[in-house]
């Protein structure tokens, strides 16, 4: 199978990933590591969906809980609560709007799938809810299946690898195969960029990352405005756009299928000049 010519089925239509894609941010929590993808009032989500589908986003990603390194872990009841209404909203008026949901708790999962979802993004690969997997299969929906040593809080605390792409495509192959063994139909990769790796492991992976393309499934890249980015240029995530854009790009000629972005207009900008460049 070619990753590049997979179509993605969920609630509201068809994602055909031929050309890649945009998966817009937008976080629903008073803490995430980049200040502008926060929103947790009802007229600023609004405000940022209407933005980013202005801007070209053909999906939206939508938290509720903070996963940068050392974040504390709200209650299920607060995350469905920054969740629900705003999700029920945004379904109203925008009904074929790809939503991607980012949880990794089953009694979230449960909810979000009563407001027509199309994709579940899991940092945990299924690790941290026994119950979510099969909750993934019995819906149906795309499923990122992203890599991460250890847990939020603790995965920035000396992360080690003996070989970190080859670790994490073992790793991921295993946890895909399981996942189709159990009904998931649809999976998506990602290895993980910031989730327990060093500055050098990510530039590495992204270096590396036409070596994921063996597992024939896509790939999603996250490497928006992170600390291998703004780190390594001595700035800050408010000044890590242009650092952003250039690793987009090699992450595109690396096979990257979605990119996951806080930027939109700039990514859809980045994938029109990669499509060029592969047309002359």
């Amino acid at each position: 199978m070619n990753n590049k010519s997979v179509v993605l089925q969920g609630s509201s239509g068809l994602m055909d990933l031929s050309i890649p894609k945009v998966m817009g941010i937008i976080n629903l929590t008073p803490d995430s590591f980049y200040s502008e993808s926060r929103a947790m009032q009802i007229n600023q989500v609004m405000a940022q969906v209407e933005a980013m589908i202005e801007e070209g986003a053909d999906m939206i990603d939508f938290g509720a809980m903070s996963t940068r390194p050392g974040a504390s872990e709200p209650s299920v009841s607060e995350e469905l609560d920054r969740l629900i209404v705003p999700l029920t909203a945004i379904r109203a008026a925008y009904p074929e709007l790809w939503i991607s949901i980012d949880t990794y708790r089953s009694e979230v999962l449960k909810e979000c799938l009563n407001l027509q979802v199309d994709m579940v993004n899991d940092i945990s690969a299924g690790s941290m809810d026994k119950d979510f997997l099969a909750l993934v299969a019995k819906s149906g929906l795309p499923y990122v299946l992203m890599h991460m040593q250890g847990r939020p809080q603790t995965m920035q605390s000396q992360p080690f690898y003996d070989d970190v792409v080859l670790d994490i495509i073992k790793a991921l192959d295993k946890q895909s195969h399981h996942c189709q063994s159990i009904g998931i139909s649809q999976v998506i990769i990602d290895p993980g960029f910031g989730f327990g790796k060093t500055i050098e492991d990510n530039f590495r992976l992204l270096k590396n990352l036409g070596s994921f393309e063996m597992l024939e499934l896509p790939i999603l890249v996250g490497i928006s405005r992170k600390s291998m980015i703004y780190k390594s240029l001595n700035t800050t995530a408010d000044h890590a756009l242009n650092g952003t854009t250039a690793l987009h790009m090699e992450a595109l000629h690396n096979g990257a299928s979605i990119l996951r972005v806080h930027d939109v207009k700039e990514a859809k900008e980045c994938i029109k000049l990669w499509q060029m460049l592969n047309e002359v």
